[in-house]
């Protein structure tokens, strides 16, 4: 069950954040990745908010959102599972690994899983070509691997945070 982001308490924040950046130039990239910050994604409902109150028009934000790769407009699971498929890694048998996880989770490249805790997303090179086939985990990367490491990995992060605490 997906969490509900779009929360008074976030939209309080926000217009501290609109506040803080409305008088300098330039204010909507600073704007923006605190409002992902905020709200772990740039929805509908948030980019309104942010044009009308820094009165730049709904159709450039989005285009701003849609354009850059770190905004997103759907929130991402806990963990944000990125393989590489950039040639190096895709040459060395990534594409296996994406397959693996994508079966192993049930989440579809793309997606977050209903319980909002995996996004599983295919990506290209993300610049460890020496280390491929390469996947991370959040920041953490994981580098070299083989099949055979993937249950391993996704055991690492299937824990709850009451089990990890025991």
């Amino acid at each position: 069950m997906a969490k509900n982001i779009l929360t008074e308490e976030n939209f309080e924040k926000l217009h501290k954040v609109i506040e803080q950046y409305k008088h300098i130039q330039g204010p909507l990239m600073p704007v923006l990745n605190e409002a992902q910050v905020i709200f772990g994604a740039i929805p509908y409902e948030v980019q309104k908010t942010i044009s009308e109150a820094l009165n730049i028009p709904l159709a450039e934000i989005y285009g701003v959102v849609t354009f850059y790769s770190q905004f997103t407009l759907e929130p991402k699971g806990d963990y944000l599972i990125a393989v590489c498929l950039g040639t190096a890694c895709y040459v060395k048998g990534a594409q296996k690994l994406l397959d693996q996880i994508v079966t192993r989770l049930g989440v579809k490249v793309g997606e977050t899983s209903a319980d909002g805790r995996y996004s599983v997303e295919a990506t290209r090179c993300i610049g460890a070509c020496g280390l491929a086939p390469v996947l991370t985990v959040n920041n953490a990367v994981y580098g070299r691997l083989v099949e055979g490491d993937i249950q391993g990995i996704l055991e690492k992060y299937s824990k709850t945070a009451e089990e990890v605490s025991a």
